[in-house]
């Protein structure tokens, strides 16, 4: 079951993704003959990475699989001629380290997978009742904290299950991520299957390196936390773990009910004490199985795992959600350093961030960076915040690889700081979007711009055009979700607010609902409750943990409910305008494909 991202494992196609090309013309050609229905075509568009808009036609969206965010010159400049010759005019970076491309025609889709296959990249099972991305921390193999290096791992959970049979017709949709250490910059907590890297330390003192696995997390309209399935994994079992929990999944999961389909609806109905005896149970017989992972993986092995480590009388960048950054430089340059480089690698490294404002990365932009990448000799990778990373780089090269990305329109000190807005594509082209999410992002960021907030550390804004969770509302400091409103008789764009979320340590914490907001006014209310952060927070405080001393969601909100008034149509018309729309607001949902 190999699946090779590297692009020189290609030559010049891997027969198995030319082999997923050959079959998707095959399915494409008897769809437009009428040789199959509908709805057995859209089962196979979506586990191929393609996905329907809301524009309904021939319109798809792209999904291209980029396990744990990594990627390579080639694949960057493959990706900007697809913008260029079969797309809009950028590609968008998920939540989930996917690149997406929308506006691309039905008959075109295999001669962009083609492409793809050539430089090594996927779109199968990007989407529909499969394994998704693989997902895991974009800093893992130069992060200063990591207690193991989660690239191979990442990769051998990636080889294993893309095409695997037991993962072609799941209940529903399958989620794996992982992270180096408990800061979990990879997110694990709230997927079907978080790995973090862990240790256990054994009465003769002596330390082994493996994992916590937790299952069972999730988003969508309700969250649930991922629990932990046992105390220590050994690095032998992982993998065997891993598919041990699908199995139990692919067994149990409702297949009559799609809103109650995933795992974490399992642990509702049967409980996480009986569904842990069933994967241990299920995961004790793999051995026997012809699906058996067998030990540590061949790419771990080869790859290796050792963490990055930490240099020598180096104090470590802060990271994760919560990081206090203060930028306190004058200068452009001295600022983005401050807010976008990450030091204290062992072998002296470090990471800087180019800045991708809603996620979106145009055609110069992917060849800009695959043109670093070639001349500073360094890696690259997606981040689940919708930025890139550029790895292993000398301290010497920041200045040179500073005025590239001012070139490219990617230097602004964002990563962390609170114009670091994250969206879904909302109703831009989403099916179940009420409202133009990207629209209210660039919103937030300009009214923090003006009111000079944007570079304000540790505060994470997200925003989903449903209750669906795509932009992972739940998870941020302050979070927004799409809902209709109704005012003087008409309809309207609006949003409910959160307030509190937070990732890491192990730990999940849902943000609170503090009040519905019309569209128009959810930019001056994230002003306003981060210009309070700003002005009562104490030395290296958490947005989290100033909440809970100014008295929790509902007593901020209590300071915006002036914000939760409709002018009547005559006196404010843009109030029933959502963002970047011109016409009067209409809550159009179509049929469910369903993209988180």
């Amino acid at each position: 079951m190999t699946q090779l991202t590297n692009p020189t494992d290609v030559s010049p196609i891997h027969p198995e993704m030319a082999a997923d090309i050959v079959k998707f013309e095959e399915m494409l050609a008897d769809y437009q003959a009428g040789r199959i229905a509908e709805d057995v075509f859209r089962v196979f568009r979506l586990n191929n990475g393609i996905y329907g808009q809301r524009q309904g036609g021939t319109s798809q969206m792209v999904r291209v699989k980029v396990p744990y965010g990594a990627m390579t010159a080639d694949q960057l400049d493959l990706l900007a001629d697809v913008v260029d010759d079969h797309s809009r005019g950028w590609g968008h970076i998920t939540t989930r380290q996917n690149i997406q491309f929308h506006f691309v025609e039905l008959a075109e889709i295999p001669t962009v997978m083609r492409k793809m296959a050539e430089v090594g990249l996927t779109t199968r099972e990007a989407c529909g009742d499969t394994v998704r991305n693989v997902q895991g921390c974009h800093l893992a193999g130069a992060c200063p904290l990591e207690v193991l290096d989660i690239t191979p791992w990442a990769e051998a959970a990636y080889r294993h299950f893309v095409r695997n049979p037991l993962a072609q017709r799941l209940p529903r949709k399958f989620k794996i991520n992982f992270s180096g250490c408990d800061t979990d910059c990879g997110q694990a907590m709230f997927n079907d299957v978080g790995v973090i890297a862990a240790t256990r330390t054994f009465d003769d003192g002596s330390v082994e390196r493996g994992f916590r696995v937790y299952i069972a997390g999730g988003l969508g309209t309700t969250p649930f936390p991922a629990l932990a399935l046992e105390e220590f994994t050994p690095k032998e079992d992982l993998l065997a773990t891993i598919e041990a929990v699908l199995r139990v999944f692919e067994q149990t999961g409702n297949r009559d009910n799609k809103l109650r389909a995933r795992l974490k609806w399992v642990v509702d109905q049967l409980g996480i004490d009986e569904v842990r005896r069933r994967v241990l149970a299920t995961r004790k017989l793999l051995p026997a199985s012809s699906t058996w992972p067998g030990g540590i993986p061949t790419v771990v092995t080869e790859w290796g795992d050792e963490p990055a480590g930490v240099a020598d009388g180096v104090t470590p960048t802060a990271m994760g959600q919560g990081t206090p950054v203060t930028l306190g430089a004058l200068s452009d340059y001295d600022r983005w350093v401050e807010a976008n480089v990450v030091r204290g690698a062992a072998n002296g490294t470090v990471s800087a961030y180019a800045w991708c404002e809603l996620g979106d990365v145009t055609s110069g932009q992917f060849r800009a960076v695959a043109s670093m990448v070639r001349e500073f000799d360094v890696d690259v990778r997606v981040t689940n915040r919708q930025n890139l990373v550029l790895r292993d780089l000398t301290e010497a090269q920041l200045p040179d690889l500073y005025e590239r990305l001012v070139a490219a329109g990617m230097a602004r000190p964002g990563a962390e700081l609170s114009r670091d807005v994250v969206a879904c594509p909302g109703a831009d082209t989403c099916n179940l979007a009420v409202t133009q999410s990207r629209g209210l992002a660039s919103a937030i960021g300009a009214a923090l711009d003006e009111a000079g907030l944007a570079e304000v550390g540790g505060v994470r804004t997200n925003i989903s055009g449903c209750t669906n969770s795509c932009g992972q509302h739940h998870t941020a400091d302050i979070g927004f979700f799409g809902a209709e409103r109704r005012a003087h008789g008409q309809s309207a764009p609006g949003y409910q607010m959160l307030l509190g979320g937070y990732v890491g340590q192990e730990q999940i914490h849902f943000g609170q609902k503090a009040l519905r907001l019309p569209a128009k006014n959810a930019a001056e209310a994230t002003v306003r409750v981060v210009s309070r952060f700003v002005g009562e927070r104490q030395a290296g405080e958490r947005f989290i943990d100033w909440l809970e001393r100014a008295g929790g969601a509902k007593e901020v909100a209590a300071g915006l409910k002036d914000l939760d008034e409709f002018p009547t149509p005559d006196e404010g018309p843009e109030y029933y305008v959502d963002y970047d729309e011109t016409g009067p607001y209409a809550a159009v949902i179509g049929e469910s494909e369903c993209a988180t």
